[in-house]
């Protein structure tokens, strides 16, 4: 049987601060998401709402692309297997739909694990807000960019737009918070 005592004295002290803080915020984002702001108007749809028509914006305003909506409407989408109603942004181009933005596709919990990372992290505390506020910048912005891509594939190669949606455009989010969070980390010393 594993001798847990022995265990937790073999793993330095900053870490095991930093694994039980992330540990701590994990739970209290998961309750205060999920019983006062799953599917809020003052959260997700906001977010999700932001992204299309930054999207929109940037497609009509940024280059040879025009003529694209976003409606936030109720659809029947199923998702993950059921039928049930979900409130999304759907993106229109010629009053054809190109892309549903559900609010799970905000980048919401993407944000979360970034700026919990950041918390748990020893810094001083204005390091902590410059990079708090700088990375949920980019990151929105590369959600944006990562929307507009699937837009610009689904409507002249399209055959690319599922391994796009599902592998490459989720590398490129996760690539860019690990390179934020290095960027943090490098100055970061541990006293033993």
């Amino acid at each position: 049987m594993i001798n847990f005592k022995s265990l937790k004295n073999d793993i330095p002290k900053p870490i095991r601060l930093f694994l039980g803080k992330a540990f701590l915020l994990f739970i209290v984002w998961k309750i205060v998401y999920n019983i006062f702001l799953y599917d809020s108007r003052y959260l997700d749809h906001p977010l999700t709402t932001n992204v299309a028509d930054v999207s929109v914006y940037v497609l009509n305003n940024l280059g040879d692309m025009s003529g694209f909506t976003s409606v936030r409407k109720i659809d029947k989408y199923p998702f993950q297997g059921t039928k049930a109603e979900y409130e999304i942004s759907a993106i229109y181009h010629h009053d054809n739909v190109i892309l549903h933005i559900a609010n799970v596709c905000n980048g919401l919990e993407l944000m979360v694990l970034y700026v919990g990372f950041i918390i748990c992290m020893p810094a001083l505390f204005w390091r902590k807000i410059k990079y708090i506020i700088l990375g949920l910048i980019t990151l929105h912005l590369i959600n944006i960019i990562r929307c507009v891509g699937l837009i610009y594939l689904r409507e002249y190669y399209h055959q690319y737009f599922d391994f796009a949606h599902h592998y490459l455009f989720n590398a490129m989010v996760y690539t860019g918070t690990l390179l934020i969070w290095m960027l943090f980390s490098r100055k970061i010393n541990l006293k033993k």
